[in-house]
């Protein structure tokens, strides 16, 4: 079952590898930022100002316009306490909403199973890419996970219709209900069965959907596009995920590599925003966009090493833009190991997500309560 009723969307991105937060967020007065990059560093006539000491990286031109318009909430020194450099345990961290143990649910998993506990709604969750992200994952939670839209659904390469008739009916027979089976099996069926319902409906999405918004052909534009022919098709999807990178992280070749990531993420972003402008939907959805850390403020003569305190993006109609939280010092006395030190506890704009935006209790979900940003106008 679906619903048609539009209700609050989260839509996020997430930059795997490690986003360097000096060079996207610059602090292009601080003269410390240009001893410790030589090689690295955006030259002060280059950086984008958003006030008379940052400004963003010269990449980030459409979200500059954005910024202009009030809808981008940029939150300083995201992270968390005792950081971890592993961007496999990072970005756990991030995915469980659990520093300090192996969470065994993702924060969106929880939030997915809070929004819809009886589990009427097959796509309230889903991601756009390959796998499905930890974030997303939660016991009795069924998420799709769409690698290609235009083709997406079981089976799609069996072209004889008859054929794909009788395989499907197979599937089904397979998946189906049968008394006395094992909760293993049980569990398997079930799953299967919300795999072909979410496939069938899935199927629907593009053939509902028209803009006159051209997006680009890489891969995060075309994932950002799916996600707006889902949303605008009214399946009630409400968190919808997707991934960029995971060339982000930068250990050479940084100033080409990240320009090239921030150029495709700000086209990409910025296509949708006219997407949802287009349609109506400004003020429906909002778009978190994160990364497991930022990098080292010292630079390695090529690229960033991987540090601590990194950036995060809200941007949305309905956001409340500016800037969240102090820029961390790169004073050496505030330093951790040389990483620029977190202010802000990620769980914070969790909270703030999960309570303004999606109208849910956060505690149970990140673990804790932590005090939130005033980042939503409704």
């Amino acid at each position: 079952m679906t619903t048609t009723k539009r209700e609050k969307s989260l839509i996020v991105i997430q930059l795997t590898g490690g986003n360097d937060y000096l060079n996207t967020v610059v602090p292009y007065e601080e003269g410390k930022y240009y001893d410790s990059r030589p090689a690295i560093n955006i030259p002060q006539d280059k950086v984008i100002p958003v006030d008379g000491r940052y400004g963003f990286n010269p990449s980030m031109g459409p979200i500059k316009a954005l910024w202009d318009e009030g809808k981008v909430a940029v939150i300083n020194g995201i992270g968390y306490e005792n950081p971890n450099r592993s961007h496999f345990r990072s970005m756990d961290i991030w995915h469980t909403a659990e520093p300090d143990a192996i969470g065994k649910e993702g924060w969106l998993g929880r939030a997915i199973r809070d929004l819809d506990p009886q589990s009427e709604n097959v796509l309230t969750g889903i991601n756009f890419g390959r796998g499905l992200p930890r974030a997303l994952a939660c016991p009795g939670v069924s998420v799709a996970s769409v690698g290609d839209l235009d083709t997406y659904g079981l089976f799609p390469d069996v072209q004889d219709e008859e054929l794909r008739r009788f395989t499907l009916e197979a599937f089904s027979r397979m998946y189906g209900g049968a008394a006395g089976r094992d909760p293993v099996m049980e569990f398997l069926g079930q799953t299967g069965q919300d795999a072909l319902q979410g496939a069938d409906i899935l199927r629907t999405a593009p053939a509902m959907y028209s803009s006159t918004v051209e997006y680009a052909p890489d891969a995060l534009s075309q994932n950002i596009k799916s996600i707006s022919q889902v949303f605008h098709a009214g399946l009630g999807a409400r968190v919808l995920y997707t991934q960029h990178g995971p060339q982000f992280d930068t250990h050479s070749g940084q100033l080409a590599t990240h320009a090239k990531l921030w150029g495709e993420l700000s086209g990409a972003v910025s296509c949708l925003m006219d997407d949802l402008k287009e349609h109506g939907t400004e003020d429906d959805a909002s778009i978190l966009v994160f990364s497991e850390f930022g990098r080292r403020i010292q630079d390695n003569g090529s690229g960033s090493d991987h540090g601590s305190a990194g950036v995060a993006f809200m941007i949305g109609g309905a956001v409340n833009g500016g800037m969240y939280g102090e820029y961390p010092s790169l004073a050496e006395a505030e330093q951790v190991e040389g990483d620029l030190r977190s202010n802000n506890d990620f769980r914070s704009v969790y909270t703030g997500i999960l309570e303004d935006w999606l109208e849910l209790d956060a505690v149970p979900i990140v673990n804790g309560q932590f005090e939130k940003f005033d980042i939503f106008t409704s």
